[in-house]
């Protein structure tokens, strides 16, 4: 008898002592959850604020939508009337509005005043080169920040140097960046092709261009948290495993200082797609910035919505994932979520 109790005892105590522990482990998941849904909430009403800011935009821009559909054709009372009627333009604007809501929460934005064409099929058909274009900007951006944070961090002589290009390089604006570019590239020394809407080749001068001037502000912080980093008395356990300095830095310090870059860069990426409308225009790519420009000189306004919504989509997708990432990249912020709302000052 006392052997049996005392093993029912030991099971006992075992449970009782692992029993924090799976509390521990359900209250993280839990806490990542909400913070989860509490991002895909927030998302939606972020989309939502953009379609209603853009559709009250439309709404107050000058001009008739019926002189847009007319083009040169005469206007009588009856063509208008048709075509008001057709396009939905004889409903009151909360109707139009509700309206223009459910078929864009089906993924319907309408038809393009212009092309008559599904405005879906306008956007896919181009989005392709500028995601392209903003996906290699993205990645020039990171790979600069990341080298010259590392190489120039506590090196005072080089962190000056950085110093000066990271400036003159965010007080360029991404055009003139990418008219000088291609002047010297394409023009003087004929090394990238001038006009190319296909291939590698043609992708390096835009992504130069529209990726340097992020890079320059991720490099910044990145090396200023990454300089706070090696201070930390991680550095001194990870010195005396007698690693060198590179890998100090790259594979311990970087992870460390990446918090604040990784918000920055979550914030600085939702204008990628805004830059690479300008960008498009002057390297003369396909892409989504021609469509824009095109459809604001023409008034096109279905498609201006869409491409307004489609930025407001990207930075939502963008800004969540980036918060995601900071769960992987600090595990104590999943402990924070699971102690009741003291992420904030854990990632402070």
């Amino acid at each position: 008898m006392y052997g049996i109790g005392a093993v029912v005892t030991a099971e006992a105590l075992a449970q009782e002592a692992t029993a924090p522990v799976d509390t521990a482990v359900r209250g993280a998941r839990a806490g990542t959850v909400g913070r989860i849904a509490l991002r895909v909430l927030t998302g939606i009403g972020v989309l939502w604020g953009a379609i209603t800011l853009s559709f009250l935009g439309v709404r107050l821009a000058p001009g008739d939508t019926v002189d847009v559909l007319l083009g040169e054709q005469p206007r009588t009372p009856e063509v208008e009337a048709a075509i008001r009627a057709e396009w939905g333009l004889d409903s009151p604007a909360i109707v139009q509005y509700f309206r223009y809501l459910w078929h864009v929460a089906q993924g319907d934005f309408g038809r393009s005043y212009v092309l008559q064409r599904p405005v879906a099929e306008v956007i896919g058909s181009q989005a392709g080169p500028t995601l392209a274009l903003t996906g290699a900007a993205l990645v020039v951006a990171l790979v600069f920040a990341v080298v010259v944070a590392t190489t120039t961090a506590r090196r005072r002589r080089a962190r000056s140097v950085a110093n000066a290009v990271e400036l003159a390089l965010v007080s360029t604006p991404a055009f003139w960046l990418g008219i000088v570019l291609l002047s010297l590239f394409s023009f003087q020394l004929k090394i990238f092709p001038v006009a190319a809407n296909k291939g590698l080749a043609a992708l390096v001068l835009p992504a130069l261009a529209l990726g340097l001037s992020l890079g320059a502000v991720i490099s910044q912080v990145l090396r200023d948290g990454l300089e706070r980093a090696l201070d930390e008395p991680f550095a001194v356990t990870v010195r005396s495993w007698s690693v060198s300095e590179t890998q100090l830095r790259v594979r311990h310090g970087l992870r460390h200082a990446a918090l604040p870059a990784v918000t920055l860069t979550g914030w600085l990426v939702g204008g990628l797609l805004g830059g690479a409308v300008i960008i498009e225009e002057v390297f003369g790519r396909p892409g989504l910035g021609r469509v824009t420009v095109e459809a604001v000189l023409a008034q096109d306004l279905p498609v201006v919505l869409a491409v307004a919504i489609l930025s407001a989509f990207v930075y939502v997708v963008i800004s969540t994932a980036v918060d995601l990432l900071y769960l992987v990249l600090d595990p104590r912020l999943r402990r924070d979520s699971a102690g009741g709302g003291q992420i904030s000052g854990g990632a402070s």
